[in-house]
This record gives C-alpha cells, sequence and structure tokens, in this order.
C-alpha cells in the first residue's frame, strides 16, 4: 500500500477562493489538502464583524464549500478558538503543516504569531503567504528606510513595481483519506444575519468567488471604459463594485492587477491606482495599529466632537433634509453599499457639519457595509475628518448642496433613493427648502412631514467646527500632498 502523501492544512480567511491563492496552491505542490474555515468570532473582543459582512461571510463560505467539492474536496467549518482548532485537527487527522495567507489587522497580526508560535512547539510545520496585497505593508519602504505617511510618493516608489503573477485554479485536489467531522457552511449563511436584511443584501449581490468573476469578466466591456467619466457620479454604473469581493479575497489582487494590465488605457491605469490606495491604507494600519480607535494626527484628539443622539440618527437613518446625504445613508441601507464619492460626502457631514466623532461614523459603517474593511474604513474616516494620513486642511468641509449639483447635476441619483422628491423639479431638487410654496405643493412636498427639513443651517455648522478645530496646530511634519485635492 502507497504511503499517503504529506497532509497539509489550508486554513482559510479573507482569502475564499480557489484562483489565485498563494497558499492553497503550494499545498497542492506539497501533496494531500485540508481546507478548513474556523469561526472565531467569540473569540474577538474588538470589530467584530457587522450584519452585513456577517451575512456575506456565510454565503461566501457556502459556495466555497461548492467549488471544493467540484474538485473531489469540501470545506471543515470548525468553531472556536484557531490555535485550538488546528493543532485538534493536525492531531486527529495526521497533518504535518499548516499553509495560510496572511492578515494584517492588528489583532489578526498578533494573533497569527501566536498561532505559528504553537505550531512550531507541536513541530508542525507553518507557513504563510502574501495572497490579499501586492505589496507587504513593510515592503515600501522610503530611501530613509521608514514608511509612507503620504500616498503620491508611495504610488511612485510603487508603481514601476507593480508585476501580477496570478496562481490558476488548481486542476486536481488531493485530499484526506478521512474527513473530520464539520460544522454545515449553509448553517452560517442562515443565521449571520437577520431575515429582512438578507432579504435586501440577496436582491443586490451575489457573494463568493462565481460573483466575482462575473464582475471580473464585466471590466472589459463596463467599468474600464466608463470608469474615468462616470466613476464621481454616483448615479452612473461606472464602478466596479468589486471591493466586498476583493475584502473576502473572492478575487485575487494579482489576478485583478493582470486583466488591468492586459485591457491597458486610462480607465484601466486609474483602477490600478484605486489597488494602491488599498495598499497605502493597509501600510498605515499596520504602521499605526490604534488608527482604528484613535486619530493618526495626536492632535486632532483635543478637538470636543458633539455628544448629539438625534443628529446621529438622523445622519443614519438618512433623514438629515439634505438630499445627496439622504439618498447616500438609504443606499447604504438598502444596500449594503454606497458610491465611495457619498462616502466621503456623507462623512463630512457628519464630521464637519454634526461635528460628530469620526468614531461613530466608522461604527454605522462597519455594521451596514458589505465591504467594510478595517484598514480602509479606518483609512476613509480619518480622510474625511482631517486626523489622518491627509494632504488637504483639516479645515476642508464640504457643502453638501454643492456636492450635490456637481456630482448628481441631474438628480438621477436622489430621486432614486428619495422617491417622495422625485417630482420636484431639479432647479430645488438639491435643496428643497429654497423651493417656492407652491412649487413644492405641486410635487407633493410637505416639509417636515413627507420629507425632513434640514437638521442644521450648513454655514452656520461651518462657522462652529472651524472655531471647534482652532484647538489643532499643525505641525511641522505634517503631511503635504497637493494631490489629495482631487479627491474632492
Amino acid at each position: 500500500m502507497a504511503a499517503a502523501p504529506p497532509l497539509t492544512i489550508v486554513w482559510f480567511r479573507q482569502d475564499l477562493r480557489l484562483d489565485d491563492n498563494p497558499a492553497l496552491t503550494h499545498a497542492v505542490e506539497r501533496g494531500a489538502v485540508l481546507p478548513v474555515y474556523i469561526d472565531t468570532t467569540r473569540y474577538q473582543k474588538a470589530w467584530l464583524p457587522g450584519e452585513a459582512g456577517r451575512w456575506w461571510l456565510g454565503r461566501s463560505l457556502a459556495q466555497l464549500d461548492s467549488s471544493l467539492r467540484a474538485l473531489g474536496a469540501r470545506l471543515i467549518v470548525l468553531e472556536g478558538d484557531a490555535t485550538s482548532c488546528l493543532l485538534d485537527l493536525a492531531r486527529s487527522t495526521g497533518a504535518d503543516a499548516v499553509f495560510w495567507n496572511r492578515r494584517y489587522e492588528p489583532t489578526a497580526a498578533v494573533h497569527d504569531a501566536r498561532v505559528e508560535t504553537a505550531l512550531h512547539d507541536a513541530a508542525l510545520t507553518s507557513k504563510s503567504f502574501s495572497g490579499r496585497l501586492l505589496h507587504e505593508p513593510w515592503d515600501v519602504r522610503t530611501k530613509a528606510g521608514g514608511h509612507y505617511k503620504v500616498f503620491t510618493p508611495y504610488w511612485r516608489a510603487v508603481e514601476s513595481k507593480l508585476c501580477a503573477e496570478p496562481f490558476d485554479v488548481p486542476a486536481k485536489l488531493h485530499t484526506p483519506r478521512a474527513w473530520p467531522s464539520s460544522l454545515d457552511p449553509a448553517r452560517l449563511a442562515c443565521v449571520n444575519a437577520e431575515q429582512a436584511t438578507s432579504q435586501r443584501l440577496s436582491a443586490c449581490w451575489d457573494p463568493g468567488e462565481d460573483g466575482a468573476t462575473v464582475l471580473l469578466e464585466r471590466l472589459d466591456d463596463v467599468f474600464t471604459d466608463a470608469y474615468l467619466a462616470g466613476r464621481d457620479h454616483p448615479a452612473d454604473d461606472a464602478t466596479t463594485r468589486l471591493s466586498a469581493h476583493l475584502h473576502f479575497g473572492e478575487v485575487g489582487q494579482h489576478r485583478l492587477l493582470a486583466r488591468l494590465q492586459e485591457h491597458g488605457g486610462e480607465g484601466a491605469a486609474a483602477m490600478i491606482r484605486q489597488l494602491a490606495w488599498r495598499d497605502f491604507a493597509y501600510q498605515l494600519l499596520h504602521h499605526y495599529p490604534t488608527t482604528p480607535d484613535a486619530p493618526l494626527r495626536p492632535e486632532f484628539s483635543r478637538v470636543q466632537w458633539r455628544t448629539d443622539e438625534e443628529g446621529l440618527a438622523a445622519w443614519t437613518n438618512g433623514q438629515t433634509g439634505y438630499p445627496l446625504i439622504d439618498a447616500g445613508m438609504r443606499q447604504l441601507k438598502a444596500t449594503g453599499w454606497m458610491h465611495n464619492r457619498l462616502r466621503m460626502i456623507v462623512g463630512s457631514f457628519l464630521t464637519k457639519d454634526l461635528l460628530i466623532d469620526w468614531r461613530e461614523g466608522a461604527r454605522v459603517f462597519w455594521d451596514r457595509l458589505v465591504d467594510a474593511d478595517l484598514a480602509n474604513n479606518t483609512f476613509g474616516w480619518q480622510w474625511v475628518a482631517g486626523c489622518g494620513a491627509d494632504a488637504s486642511p483639516y479645515f476642508r468641509i464640504f457643502n453638501p448642496v454643492t456636492q450635490s449639483r456637481k456630482f448628481d447635476r441631474n438628480g438621477d441619483y436622489i430621486r432614486r433613493w428619495l422617491p417622495e422628491l422625485a417630482a420636484l423639479p431639479t432647479k430645488h431638487l438639491h435643496a428643497p427648502w429654497t423651493a417656492p410654496a407652491d412649487v413644492l405643493r405641486d410635487a407633493d412636498i410637505v416639509l417636515g412631514q413627507t420629507y425632513s427639513r434640514p437638521i442644521i443651517d450648513h454655514a452656520q455648522a461651518r462657522l462652529r467646527t472651524l472655531k471647534a478645530f482652532e484647538v489643532v496646530k499643525r505641525s511641522e511634519s505634517s503631511p503635504s500632498d497637493r494631490s489629495g485635492s482631487r479627491r474632492r
């Protein structure tokens, strides 16, 4: 009887795919593989997955299991402490190695180091791979040997080094002679979100590698050609909507980069730059692990944010009386996603008009976004609050009406998400409180009843915020990157 090939446990986390998966590819080359996912939710102390993220995860795991079964394997789903689960699994199956793709969140990095030590102590081989980013957070350094705090020089450092080397889906998997017991991946898909949330999100998204592949195939025909012209206009279908698939690792960064480089053109180049922004956010999180809960710029800890439960609730539920703000927040609630331009505008309204702590907004996004990602969520919210790696002055405050007229000129986005305003002429759509009484009457709008009155006057709010931010003293070492103006 032939000896069994070496058995490697492939520990899936945020790499829920078979294509372009370094850990899986190297495990296959070594011998037999035992795919496993471990639900460690009970053991996490901070930034537990939000409801939208839990919904997505359950369905993605179910599809990964289905894809593995098509190759004669299956996904083993366990629940508990990862170290204990991996050690027990290795003992019960005879596995002598554990491979995984690295995560970079502060608690995940510390946890992975502990797992690696425990596996070494148990005389098991352990190897981790880069499967989530184009560049590791510690690999891109300044000439002085430090790390970048400003995107433009970071981009200059990596632009010429972007090389796509994706791995193909394994043609065949060698599997264990006997399979250990497992939870049903479909069970997570059923219990991870409330039924109403599940129904809403199911109508909008197709989680899993198959759904990512469909969007990836559309790049050549739709997204790259339309991206430059429409990426800042939320009514246009000009963005890839791959963000959640990237977060859960259902498409590899190198696979996406390869497709974009193959396509070429200005639209593809702009998308590649966005991938670099994603890497940059992870670099900041790696070097500043406290930023999910504290400003990167410590002087911003002196800002006196307001406690305003009513204002926070109005913002969260899309009832501020500013149509573009409300449309964005209602899109978020209905679909678990929001156009990036809107994320900046609604974030500015919360932090600069309402003067509510950016961390309150980050928590709302974390719970409601299907693509909730700690590095990008933290980077984005500190950017709009002005307290992070921000190239523009802290006193940048978006005018919600001006932004509305600029990026939703015809009001198509507002009318889609605020049907109660659909009959209002475009001239008044961006600021309904300025419409004459007869125009409001003809459109069946009663301010304060069918649609909210503005909860705050923007001009007065701007002055209040500037006064509150006077405590912030910019030091000579503050980032200075004029390129940040492009994101306004």
